[in-house]
């Protein structure tokens, strides 16, 4: 499984124009050079350039236009592969780039979820003009408590409204023709009263107060005063609405995983070649022994990320009314991925040191940026709270499902947008997780690895949480953190087997997560309301890796090899 190299990049698995667009766009950015990219970073300065360049390019267009919207278009397709490959590559040369893509996904899911198909002839025609979206969700004193909406669309007497309100942390807030905004209908009670409407940036009763960070990315606070909402502009009302927020954060949360895949890669890369050829006391830095363990670490956690968040891809796009398991991957690609990519980036910083902070280094601004990206479409807390709803049904009640294939076919993901309404999760049924590990199971990481899942089957038939535990919110993220661990080896596993990972580097990864199982069982035991019995089973699940020198040594030599391998043009 090669690691993202703008050098000998060739998505051979994608149709020559979607092939055409990843090109061109890792051209755009090497052709602008690592010197405009700090400075740019570093100034503050807004990325109008590269705004032009993929409206230029029909990138977002192509990318982001749902077949049934794309009015003949043979290219244009909603393909959660490709929409993948090019969050990765975006967030390779920042997350500055990434983000204005990221929230045009956001502000498009309304629109397309909607059957108003003035609001999505208006949407397919912007993109189309090179134009970007904005999803106008949350505000500054409620966050995206959607309950406690303050902007408020009062009846006009004409059919149509008047919209009066702000909207807070809204990207692309200040650009976009494509602005989801969601409201509630003046003296309208209950559900009834919630209303997703489509606004645009450049309307004059659609005001810019401020950008809300000390960045590039302009994120906007906009307010609207008498904004005229007409009948056309109607996107959802009531429950609908709801449904349409939530299966829209489904969609766009999956994009964070491959954004900090791409930071990380690029930080590794960085960092390596770096400290290769840095000599320090009279011999290179990566001889120490304890570098070498970070980079191997570094590497090993990145492989997983990867290996996991390509495997959910083909559950995303196999979904459909009867199979839903995505909803539980989808969080798990948000709360585990940017975390661990906060973790390689954390490893590689403290290998290169001082190295790190200064201007013209990418890892200076990965550094700087990776924290934010957990926090995004909801805190870890919040998707480990989701994730926990899944626990039952996927540990205890696996069902028969036909193989999900590898899915990078030029095929339109059109469920994405009739997910129906965002509920009945605990009915939500997965195949056996066992399977995976079993296979898996020669090698000795992986085996010891499920002898720790045991451990946590064994915690919830023995010890299960009692109903004050099952009210605690600290106690059952602990509690969720090892039901994640378990999920997320399941993937990489079969990932692995579909792409030949060598087991040398699937022992070295799973030698981590035994690692992290224990530090999160510890930290199970040190919860207040934890039980005599509870702590006794999450301490009996503390394993250390099987420890291999040699297998280590190969992977280093894996890692050391990446060694001047990619480094971005001057």
């Amino acid at each position: 499984m090669p690691l993202l190299n703008p050098r000998a990049y060739d998505p051979q698995s994608f149709d020559p124009e979607t092939r055409r667009l990843l090109l061109a766009t890792i051209e755009w950015f090497e052709s602008r050079g690592k010197r405009k990219l700090t400075e740019d970073y570093h100034n503050r300065t807004f990325y109008a350039d590269f705004l032009e360049f993929a409206g230029k390019e029909g990138l977002f267009a192509t990318f982001l236009t749902p077949a049934a919207a794309a009015d003949g278009a043979p290219d244009k397709r909603w393909d959660t592969s490709r929409v993948a490959a090019l969050a990765e590559i975006l967030g390779f040369y920042g997350l500055n780039f990434w983000y204005p893509f990221q929230v045009t996904v956001l502000g498009l899911g309304p629109v397309w979820q909607s059957g108003n198909e003035v609001a999505r002839k208006r949407a397919a025609d912007a993109l189309d003009a090179g134009g970007v979206g904005a999803f106008g969700l949350s505000e500054k004193d409620h966050g995206a408590d959607i309950y406690s909406s303050d902007l408020v669309l009062t009846p006009d007497g004409a059919g149509g409204y008047r919209a009066n309100g702000s909207k807070y942390y809204i990207g692309n807030g200040n650009v976009a023709r494509t602005v989801s905004v969601f409201g509630r209908i003046d003296g309208v009670e209950g559900p009834d009263q919630y209303v997703f409407f489509y606004a645009d940036s450049t309307h004059p009763n659609y005001h810019v107060v401020k950008n809300v960070v000390p960045s590039q990315m302009f994120v906007a606070e906009f307010r609207l005063e008498d904004y005229p909402v007409h009948a056309e502009d109607l996107l959802h009302v009531g429950a609908e609405a709801f449904s349409a927020a939530l299966n829209t954060v489904n969609i766009g949360k999956f994009n964070l995983c491959f954004g900090g895949i791409g930071m990380a890669t690029h930080s590794l890369y960085e960092a390596i070649t770096h400290a290769h050829n840095r000599i320090l006391y009279g011999k290179p830095v990566t001889d120490f022994p304890h570098v070498r363990r970070e980079f191997v670490e570094a590497y090993a956690r990145l492989v997983g990320m990867k290996l996991f968040s390509d495997r959910a891809v083909d559950y995303f796009r196999s979904a459909g009314p009867d199979d839903r398991r995505y909803l539980l991957f989808n969080p798990i690609t948000k709360m585990k991925v940017t975390t661990q990519a906060q973790k390689v980036i954390g490893l590689v910083a403290d290998v290169v040191a001082a190295k790190g902070f200064e201007a013209d280094t990418y890892l200076a601004m990965a550094k700087n940026d990776i924290d934010g990206l957990p926090k995004l479409e909801g805190t870890v807390a919040v998707n480990l709270a989701l994730i926990a709803k899944f626990m039952p049904a996927y540990l205890f009640a696996p069902q028969d499902y036909a193989p999900v294939p590898t899915r990078d076919d030029a095929a339109d993901d059109e469920f994405l947008f009739r997910q129906g309404p965002a509920r009945g999760l605990s009915k939500v049924r997965f195949h056996d997780w066992k399977t995976a590990y079993g296979k898996a199971s020669h090698i000795p990481n992986v085996a010891l690895f499920r002898e720790q899942a045991d451990h946590l089957v064994r915690l919830l038939t023995e010890a299960a949480p009692d109903e004050a535990q099952q009210a605690d919110l600290d106690f059952g993220l602990a509690l969720t953190e090892l039901f994640t661990l378990v999920v997320y080896g399941q993937l990489i596993l079969e990932q692995a087997e579909l792409t030949g990972e060598p087991d040398d580097v699937v022992d070295q990864l799973f030698a981590v997560l035994v690692q992290d199982f224990s530090a999160a069982a510890v930290d199970l035991n040190g919860k207040a309301s934890s039980t005599a019995k509870q702590q006794e089973l999450a301490l009996a699940a503390l394993r250390k890796p099987v420890v291999d020198a040699d297998r280590f040594a190969r992977v280093w030599t894996v890692v050391r090899d990446l060694s001047g391998t990619y480094e971005m043009n001057a």
